[in-house]
């Protein structure tokens, strides 16, 4: 009989988000080294070297991936022969261990989770509570596993209930383009086949808590219909060319990960989750004999690269004009140095607010330009924690009244602008730099000063004035709406097709 202690079970949830938060799993890193050796796109090998030189330094620093700390989902499959030295719940032993994580004096983690989310939506401060699936099975141990799901990637999970006679490839290939890149490809897709629609969308979530291994499938072949789903869709997906942040590439998928589930004859129940090139998830087994021990990868794991970028162009933010600006092309890396402001969702909604009630705002945006970015808090002598972009898409209902109204610049963000965005941009003669997603603590080496200038009570959603110093970004949208993000998966597209039909 196996006796699990409560602080055991506390301690390793704690420990293993700690752990997740500065390590990639080994499989992740490996696979998206080899991505960034065959990648031919400029844009998106630019991206993808950002990505592993940000993982090493976390890895070295132990910081957080991204600043998108998560939201935590844990799956515990629970031993019917394990009995528990607890007073608190399976589930509050769980939160706790989410609350200590989050707290961390040397580490402490960016608090995302909001309660109340149809009204006040107020954040509980310590990230709980967890999103928690139990199972009970034959056995005298906790199997455990614990992952992170930034909110990006998670808002672009989908969901439909298939007609039996469908093609699910086909409804894939359909729906994905749909996501933008807000999910910060590369990364893994789960899919989720049969079961309930609930169902469907929990083997989605479990299924991308896999290894990555789809070079081993290829090599010894597909065996059953789960596989060959998994070998068709990784190769029709990674030919839509939409690459690395969305920019044009060879590699959007590093995996996809199929599980299915017998469902009722009228239904085709099918979900499919992204997971980000943040991706974070560590495996552990309890067996009485006190909390895991998680053992870190080995430096050796992680490519030696430094970031230099060929051609990038310097721009100072403090004497930049429109005139500058006009000359900024789609594609083109660009290095920031100088004072940049900050704000996202709730910032950008209370300044609309006084915009429309005609009431001066606390700070001058003309001819400024404002970053997307939540932060993570400090420690140490940081000047500010990770530091990678938000969603741009999000701002795209406030933008044309901010381009208008405050004599804003330019954007700075993660991912695609929407339509309504880009005609904005167009009209104002404005520009939309992209950062890279998955590259928070890199990102925040280039911050040198920070402070908040206004809307302090929003936390990590306040406006800051970061001081920077060759902050790398890339021109998404130029002065005439000219977007990479649509322009580069084309081009890709079509490269891809012809590199194919000659092989």
């Amino acid at each position: 009989m196996t006796v699990i202690k409560q602080d055991d079970l506390i301690q390793s949830v704690a420990d293993a988000l700690q752990y997740i938060s500065y390590y990639h799993p080994v499989d992740f890193i490996r696979s998206l080294a080899s991505a960034y050796e065959k990648e031919q796109s400029p844009a998106a090998r630019d991206a993808i070297a950002q990505l592993l030189i940000n993982s090493r330094m976390c890895a070295e620093g132990h910081r957080p991936i991204c600043q998108d700390t998560g939201i935590v989902t844990v799956f515990l499959k629970v031993g019917m022969n394990v009995q528990w030295d607890a007073t608190m719940s399976v589930e509050d032993m769980v939160n706790e261990g989410v609350r200590r994580a989050y707290l961390h004096p040397d580490n402490k983690l960016r608090a995302s989770v909001l309660a109340d989310p149809a009204g006040a939506r107020k954040n509980t401060k310590d990230n709980t509570p967890a999103v928690i699936n139990m199972s009970i099975v034959p056995g005298d141990k906790l199997e455990v596993i614990v992952a992170a799901k930034g909110g990006g990637s998670e808002a672009k999970s989908k969901f439909a209930m298939l007609n039996p006679s469908d093609s699910i490839v086909e409804w894939v290939l359909k729906t994905l383009p749909t996501m933008g890149s807000g999910w910060c490809p590369p990364g893994i897709i789960g899919i989720g086949i049969g079961g309930t629609a609930e169902k469907a969308m929990l083997l989605a979530k479990e299924v991308l808590m896999e290894p990555i291994d789809i070079q081993e499938l290829i090599a010894r072949g597909p065996k059953n219909t789960a596989e060959h789903l998994r070998v068709e869709l990784y190769k029709k997906i990674n030919a839509l060319g939409i690459g690395a942040q969305g920019l044009g590439g060879l590699t959007t998928v590093l995996d996809v990960k199929v599980k299915d589930y017998p469902t009722h004859a009228a239904n085709l129940p099918i979900a499919m989750i992204p997971n980000c090139a943040a991706t974070r998830h560590v495996h552990f087994v309890l067996d009485g004999t006190g909390p895991v021990a998680l053992e870190p990868p080995s430096l050796e794991d992680w490519p030696k690269l430094t970031y230099n970028p060929a051609g990038a162009r310097r721009v100072n933010l403090d004497t930049v004009t429109r005139e500058d600006v006009a000359t900024w092309k789609t594609g083109e890396v660009i290095l920031l140095s100088g004072k940049l402001l900050t704000g996202r969702d709730a910032a950008h909604q209370r300044m609309t607010d006084m915009l429309t009630r005609h009431e001066a705002l606390p700070v001058d945006f003309n001819n400024r330009f404002i970053y997307y970015v939540g932060p993570v808090d400090p420690v140490r002598d940081e000047v500010v924690g990770p530091a990678g972009p938000t969603t741009a898409s999000r701002m795209d209902k406030f933008t044309r009244q901010m381009l208008k109204e405050t004599g804003l610049l330019g954007m700075v963000g993660k991912s695609e602008r929407g339509p309504t965005a880009i005609e904005a941009i167009r009209d104002y003669k404005a520009v939309y730099l992209m950062a890279v997603g998955g590259a928070a603590y890199l990102v925040s080496k280039a911050i040198k000063k920070s402070r908040v200038l206004a809307f302090a009570d929003l936390g990590m959603e306040a406006i800051y004035e970061f001081e920077v110093e060759d902050m790398p970004v890339t021109v998404a949208v130029d002065v005439n709406g000219n977007s990479v993000h649509e322009s580069g998966p084309k081009e890709w597209q079509a490269k891809i097709a012809e590199l194919v039909e000659i092989g």
